[in-house]
């Protein structure tokens, strides 16, 4: 059988990237700090076909020997996992910087060791939008990047970790003769098939209720490209699945301002509280996924993502349930 890795198996993304390689016939490997963590990881082991084609090997990023073992036999690694800031950062270097760099080098180095045939890496939108040169009025693609050290000057610590990590995977390949991908997916949002909330699903639900939004009633109105967890999955595996796919892609669905947003989701599920006021805040991130679509990626409506998403909340206690299913 067709077997791959997929490196933070119990993560946000790398869950569904799982949950869709077992239903595609994969046996699956997947890196968790703890296999017997149940809080973490055990809806992994729920998922159909887990049982007979999944097992969780313990790995850190940083331990090179432990990801030497989970990537053995495997013809592909999806490399998902990496930090994403909830809040304030107080120790960049080791809480972004060497997860995401060093990490990432100790997984191409394994998947090198292990003779991999192909690996994707999911990177960031953060590793092109932090541009102060591009133009404002066009699009961005494939060929813009963050600028480093202006991401550095500003502590933009997630853009800069992603960034340098990203052009050192696709060198990396290029040097050593490995078929690296990346995929640069823009605000990921969805349902969620883990028990801990992850930072996007912390926002969605601070729009429902005043419960960590800094503002209570105001909130910044600020345009933001997003896309679905489940179309990034997608994403993430006809990369890995295609033969021609090379270099880097873009995944992003939908520019929408953060009131149109919010007045969607309570015109599908009003009662909640959500913001009052909206300030008005400058800049835009047009991004353009026309290389993933020439590839053959599709992307489903912005009202499936958050109907399904916030159904998603109530099923798991995180809103008060049954106020208005939309049918």
């Amino acid at each position: 059988m067709k077997r791959v890795c997929v490196t933070g198996a119990g993560g946000y993304i790398a869950s569904w990237v799982v949950k869709l390689l077992l239903s595609k016939g994969y046996m699956v490997h997947g890196t968790v700090r703890d296999p017997c963590d149940e809080k973490k990881n055990g809806h992994l082991k729920k998922l159909e076909n887990a049982e007979e084609r999944l097992k969780l090997f313990k790995a850190d990023l940083l331990e090179y020997e432990n990801l030497c073992a989970a990537f053995e036999g495997c013809i592909g690694v999806l490399h998902v996992a990496s930090p994403v800031p909830s809040g304030h950062v107080s120790n960049p270097q080791v809480e972004l910087l060497d997860p995401a760099i060093s990490g990432t080098q100790n997984v191409l180095n394994a998947c090198l060791n292990a003779k991999v045939e192909k690996v994707v890496v999911v990177s960031s939108a953060s590793a092109l939008l932090v541009n102060p040169k591009w133009p404002l009025d066009q699009e961005m693609d494939e060929s813009s990047w963050t600028d480093v050290e202006y991401a550095k000057s500003i502590q933009h610590w997630y853009a800069m970790s992603k960034t340098v990590a990203e052009i050192e995977a696709l060198e990396y390949g290029k040097q050593h003769d490995l078929n690296v991908v990346t995929i640069c997916p823009s605000w990921v949002v969805g349902p969620m098939l883990q028990s801990t909330i992850n930072a996007t699903s912390l926002i969605l639900l601070s729009y429902m209720k005043d419960e960590g939004r800094p503002g209570g009633d105001t909130i910044e109105n600020v345009e933001r490209p997003y896309v679905d967890v489940r179309d990034l999955s997608e994403a993430i595996l006809l990369v890995y699945e295609n033969p021609t796919s090379s270099g880097r892609y873009i995944c992003s669905s939908y520019l929408v301002k953060t009131k149109e947003f919010v007045e969607k989701m309570e015109s599908m599920f009003p009662g909640h509280n959500y913001p009052k006021i909206f300030t008005e805040k400058s800049g835009r991130a047009v991004l353009s996924s026309k290389k993933l679509v020439n590839l053959g990626w599709s992307y489903r409506p912005l009202e499936e993502t958050i109907i399904d998403t916030i159904k998603n909340y109530e099923e798991l206690g995180l809103l008060e349930k049954g106020r208005s299913f939309p049918s």
